[in-house]
């Protein structure tokens, strides 16, 4: 990819950040901006839920085995 800047703001990004730093820097700095980083966090505390995970794990079970009956 390639990102065209101003280059005022090319040379401040070079004067603050380390030259084999700034796609990391970049990336950080958007990351909020076009993630929905809302999802992941509730995401991860609901993996962190071990009796909704094995209750999840159940209904995924019993989901490939109606798939099992049906192809028979």
């Amino acid at each position: 990819m390639t990102i065209t800047l101003d280059e005022d703001v090319y040379e401040g990004l070079r004067r603050r950040v380390e030259p084999r730093r700034i796609s990391q820097f970049v990336s950080d700095i958007l990351r909020p901006h076009v993630s929905d980083a809302s999802l992941d966090g509730g995401y991860r505390a609901m993996a962190q839920d071990a009796e909704r995970e094995a209750e999840a794990q159940e209904w995924i079970s019993a989901l490939a085995n109606d798939g099992v009956d049906a192809a028979r």
